[in-house]
């Protein structure tokens, strides 16, 4: 009993301590910093022998058709959120396809523009690379970012097995499938989750927004994203980007804008995020149930931060009304970005709503305060419910099936100060010595530890 009580008055205590409330935290979050190859000329030139091969193979076998070249290929996007994904949102783009053939430092993707590397080595990158964003390898340990076929086709080739942890350039191969679509353009998936990929065999037909497998970090790897290239019917590499520096038709059914804004996720967590060190999956400490004036961290997470634009916040109270609102401004572009704020001096009961409008988009979440227990290690106790609460003068405790006899009550402050006390659980208690204000109730057994506190406000 003494120990959960001097949790609440510690906890009371420390949030005294807030930093002003209008002071940020965050920043931008960098994909691939180092700018490590995704693949090795050695690892393309055989895995372009292997699909030549198998396509000759399942040609003889009548498994793929002769390539039409009168089919126009528009590809639908190649990820999607799955059902597991509370997010709003998943994907940043890191690197479109380099058309500079030269390096180091010699960039230019179909815009004209630099969004794209290159290295020392004469590496130039030839995909585009789509990361997950927030906590990469938080989604890809449980499985909530999905690559699907961006249009129909035949399984070509297909490699699992590999460790898909991968942090650097190590010179492996990675987990991948590849799609031969009638149009006779083939497509690579690469970086997949170990073990993800669908259970269909080379050979097997596909069709558009199919399951393929889970975005992961096997091969050469800075963290879990998918590199996706597209060859045409010639084995020419093909940027499916139509831009200034890439003027051809668009192979994208809908080709999205170069940078797209958005909220990915807007989140509330009991600590701040810890994004750890590849490839430890990042201590998310994401909560939606909070104890009154505990300290509640509100986060928004973004892709395609622009410069020069702002997002406005809003903190809503139960009852609907402004708790707060402020305003965070953007001084760089960046691919994700992350911003959080805490607050100490939530003592309302009930539902709160987060909310955050940026660039037209609006998004929000909702937590409780006050509206959870604190404790419940006792099967019996998971039953009991108050009410009403807010009360007068008389709270009920409901679900009651068993020996009042083996529990005891008490009713302290925010300070862990006991202002009632009785050895005998009672189902109606009389509690109008108290004054205004809000305090804790606590249920204890006494043939065990278990326990159950309630925030209680008396009006």
């Amino acid at each position: 009993m003494k120990k959960i009580v001097l949790s609440v008055f510690i906890l009371i205590c420390f949030s005294g301590f807030a930093q002003e409330q209008g002071e940020t935290f965050g920043g931008e979050f960098t994909f691939n910093p180092s700018d490590l190859p995704c693949i090795t000329a050695v690892q393309k030139a055989e895995i372009q022998a292997e699909l030549s091969k198998s396509i000759a193979r399942l040609s003889k076998q009548q498994k793929i058709v002769k390539a039409d070249a009168k089919i126009i290929q528009q590809f639908s996007w190649p990820v999607r959120k799955s059902s597991s994904s509370d997010f709003n949102d998943f994907w940043a783009i890191s690197n479109f396809v380099d058309h500079d053939a030269t390096f180091p430092d010699k960039l230019r993707d179909y815009t004209c523009s630099n969004r794209t590397y290159d290295t020392e080595g004469g590496y130039n990158h030839r995909g585009l690379d789509i990361y997950t964003w927030p906590f990469s390898w938080f989604q890809m340990e449980n499985d909530m970012a999905e690559i699907i076929a961006p249009a129909d086709g035949v399984i070509v080739l297909k490699s699992d097995g590999k460790p898909d942890k991968s942090c650097s350039f190590n010179n492996s191969q990675w987990n991948a499938i590849y799609l031969r679509h009638d149009d006779g353009s083939v497509t690579w998936f690469g970086h997949m989750k170990n073990g993800s990929l669908t259970s269909k065999v080379v050979g097997d037909r596909v069709v558009r927004g199919e399951f393929l497998g889970v975005i992961g970090s096997s091969g050469n790897s800075t963290g879990p994203h998918l590199h996706f290239e597209v060859y045409d019917s010639s084995n020419n590499l093909i940027d499916p980007y139509s831009g200034t520096c890439n003027n051809i038709p668009t192979w994208w059914a809908d080709q999205k804008e170069y940078y797209e804004p958005n909220i990915n996720a807007l989140l509330t967590h009991s600590a701040p995020p810890d994004f750890n060190t590849c490839p430890a999956t990042e201590t998310v400490n994401i909560n939606d149930e909070f104890g009154l004036n505990s300290r509640v961290y509100l986060a928004s997470y973004f892709r395609d931060q622009q410069s020069g634009t702002t997002a406005n916040y809003r903190l809503y109270r139960p009852n609907g009304t402004v708790f707060s609102a402020w305003n965070r401004n953007f001084t760089n572009t960046w691919s994700s970005s992350y911003w959080y704020w805490f607050f100490d001096n939530l003592n309302d009961i009930g539902d709160w709503r987060f909310e955050v409008t940026y660039q037209g988009q609006t998004e929000s979440t909702t937590f409780k305060v006050g509206n959870s227990t604190l404790s419940v290690e006792d099967p019996q106790l998971e039953k009991v419910t108050i009410g009403p609460n807010p009360f007068d003068n008389i709270l009920m405790l409901n679900g009651i099936s068993f020996d009042l006899d083996n529990y005891e009550v008490l009713v302290f402050n925010n300070l862990g100060q006991t202002l009632y006390q009785n050895t005998k659980l009672s189902p109606e208690m009389n509690l109008s010595s108290l004054a205004k204000g809000v305090y804790f109730l606590r249920i204890q057994s006494k043939t065990n530890s278990g326990s159950k506190i309630f925030p209680i406000i008396k009006k």
